[in-house]
């Protein structure tokens, strides 16, 4: 595998690393709500946008490619914020296996 050679000076987005926690509603469900788990620098790259139409709105869709230094504890479900601006995580990978950095498969919604 090739070794992956990213300027880490790139990383100029402060993004909050959050991940959900459910909460029990009493009545056998839950509420997740999202708790910050760390603060860490990034490099945000739009990757492609779909629009969508749902109940005769439309909805927009724009899945981002989001690099960070390597962390174990990043996996889908959990989710980036900058500001009001949520990506959701859909897959973390290690671009050339030698833990340096991750990238991930992101998701933001507008509407």
């Amino acid at each position: 595998m090739m070794v992956v050679f990213f300027d880490p000076g790139q990383m100029t987005a402060r993004l909050d690393l959050e991940a959900p926690q459910a909460v029990p509603d009493g009545q056998g469900g839950a509420t997740v709500s999202f708790d910050v788990v760390a603060s860490l620098w990034a490099r945000i790259e739009p990757v492609s946008f779909l629009v969508t139409e749902e109940a005769a709105s439309e909805r927009g869709t724009i899945s981002h490619r989001i690099w960070v230094k390597f962390r174990e504890d990043i996996t889908a479900g959990q989710r980036f914020r900058k500001g009001t601006r949520v990506f959701v995580v859909k897959l973390a990978r290690d671009p050339d296996e030698t833990r340096r950095y991750l990238v991930c498969q992101c998701e933001e919604e507008t509407r």
